[in-house]
């Protein structure tokens, strides 16, 4: 996967207005070159405008939209759970390394499971396997079974309410465990980007004061869910990459720690092994 060119402000901009116009009209973005001196009807013009307003109001194109597209996903969201972010990808790369790693089908957790992007772009990329995730948030489940649905993995990811391992008996025998848990610390939310402070949802941003209370944990517990040489993949704050690293190594259930950078070259995700 080839690195990312990042966008200025303008060029967002200009990508978001083509986006909420195709939504409107029902077309697909690249459509709107081929009917680039279309006049819009007066109902269609009404719809746009409606949309900017609510863009100008700095709400996110993906709830406006209904949709956001994540690896090679095309995924239902709302402000029930957070937008799946392009880093986040990194994380999938991470865990099918880990997989691809592994003699036959593995059984794989996400702790958190949000729109259920990440453990669906997993079994959706996985020929075999068992898949399964829990997410605190009712909602957030509702969106994520939708979204295993429409990806025909429905099937082969079970999913559950639960905070982090509820309701799993320790050996419960995961070859892999995933997770991109809330890594924001509280104060630092206001300051946010209004699109992101405002919109989304906090108990999926909120990690405590130091913003390692969901690392604390899952660390603590991961590897007692773990096969024996299982592996923990976690998405990271970009400046969290030692205090992680601490705290591992405090459990004293972890080796191997290792640390990847994401396309902007900042911490991104690390993968840890049961001891």
């Amino acid at each position: 996967m080839g690195r990312r060119v990042p966008e200025g402000a303008g060029d967002r901009e200009r990508a978001a207005a083509e986006i909420l116009l195709a939504h409107v009209l029902g077309l697909e973005r690249v459509q709107l070159y081929m009917r680039h001196d279309q006049p819009l009807v007066p109902a269609e013009l009404a719809a746009f405008k409606a949309v900017i307003r609510r863009r100008l109001r700095h709400e996110p194109v993906a709830y406006i939209t209904g949709r956001k597209g994540f690896w090679t996903l095309d995924l239902k969201v709302d402000p029930e759970v957070l937008i799946p972010r392009p880093e986040t990808e990194l994380l999938v790369e991470q865990a099918l390394a880990v997989l691809k790693g592994r003699p036959g089908a593995g059984r794989v957790l996400e702790l958190g499971v949000g729109s259920g992007a990440v453990v669906i772009a997993l079994a959706a990329a996985s020929e075999d396997g068992r898949f399964f995730g829990c997410d605190i948030s009712p909602g957030a489940l509702k969106i994520a079974r939708v979204n295993a649905q429409s990806a025909g993995v429905a099937g082969r990811v079970h999913l559950w309410a639960g905070d982090w391992f509820d309701g799993l008996a320790p050996g419960s025998g995961f070859d892999l465990i995933v997770s991109n848990p809330p890594y924001v610390r509280s104060a630092d939310i206001a300051a946010l980007q209004p699109e992101i402070a405002t919109y989304e949802p906090r108990p999926a941003l909120d990690g405590g004061p130091d913003g390692l209370n969901s690392y604390r944990a899952i660390l603590a517990s991961a590897h007692r869910y773990l096969t024996p040489g299982g592996s923990l993949v976690l998405e990271i704050g970009c400046d969290q990459r030692e205090a992680v690293a601490r705290l591992a190594d405090a459990s004293g259930g972890y080796c191997g720690f290792d640390c990847r950078r994401d396309y902007g070259g900042l911490d991104r995700v690390v993968a840890l092994r049961k001891k």
